[in-house]
């Protein structure tokens, strides 16, 4: 059977949702860079977006390709904070901006036998490419994604 005009273009979205958190696991395990808190963010409406993509592959209609665009500007909203926040346009999470703690216990803290890492801020690049950051790309990425999900919507 060959795949309708609508299922080509959920699949090049959600794969290309797949493709995007393949990158970031691999800068991650492979690059050794640890993700901030808004990298993490990013990372899980990719994952909603590669299972809308599975469930609307098979089922179509006009619903779930929209769900998937929500996804795709989901990430894109939170990439474009994080860019403001890299780029000191705006505050960022006091979490991740300001060299908190939190999360680690006192008791880990005191106990020199425990090594704690350092904690990954969200206003530092870790990496970029043509003077744009991950976070950068990945809403560059995901705004074009979206523009392919709601394609599909409209082949509905």
């Amino acid at each position: 059977m060959t795949p309708t005009r609508q299922q080509m273009l959920i699949a090049v979205a959600a794969g290309g949702s797949a493709l995007l958190l393949a990158g970031a696991l691999a800068f991650q395990y492979l690059g050794g860079l640890a993700p901030c808190t808004l990298c993490i963010w990013q990372r899980w409406p990719h994952v909603a977006a590669v299972l809308i993509g599975l469930a609307a592959f098979t089922l179509g209609g006009r619903l779930l390709p929209l769900l998937g665009a929500l996804a795709a500007l989901t990430t894109a909203g939170i990439g474009l904070f994080h860019v403001g926040v890299e780029q000191k346009w705006w505050e960022g999470l006091a979490s991740c901006s300001g060299g908190s703690i939190t999360g680690i216990s006192t008791a880990d803290l005191l106990d020199p036998t425990v090594t704690v890492g350092a904690v990954v801020r969200c206003d530092a690049i870790a990496w970029q490419m043509a003077g744009i950051s991950m976070a950068g790309w990945n809403m560059i990425a995901s705004l074009l994604l979206a523009l392919i999900w709601l394609t599909a919507v409209r082949r509905a």
